[in-house]
């Protein structure tokens, strides 16, 4: 099976909301998550439980924990592409916020990948 191309969301002025959010995490929580995006680029749309899990409208989390916090990766499809949206602490669920704003950026990036693809 072909390895799946893993690019981050970067909004228009060039920030990368993913980025960001990984720098303020404890390194070992940064290397859990790094571990799952590994993993989402070897097997691609194949990725399930416990690693990571569809949630709606196209969004998917990669799912990671750390003495007792959940954290989660969104990302979404485009092509034969995983696009990385941002990431969270969970709570009890998701929330419908964070979806839908995946969902926004996941619409934003399809009119123009070039532009929304970070490039460090």
């Amino acid at each position: 099976m072909p390895k799946t191309e893993v690019v981050l969301f970067s909004e228009s002025g060039g920030r990368c909301p993913f980025i960001q959010w990984l720098d303020k995490l404890p390194p070992k929580v940064q290397d859990k998550c790094l571990v799952r995006i590994e993993r989402l680029a070897e097997v691609g749309h194949e990725l399930r439980r416990p690693e990571a899990d569809f949630l709606k409208d196209g969004i998917y989390e990669l799912r990671v924990s750390y003495q007792g916090t959940h954290y989660r990766v969104l990302y979404f499809f485009h092509g034969k592409r995983a696009v990385i949206s941002h990431g969270l602490v969970k709570e009890k669920r998701v929330s419908p916020g964070d979806i839908e704003l995946a969902v926004k950026r996941r619409d934003q990036f399809s009119t123009d990948p070039p532009a929304y693809t970070y490039l460090g």
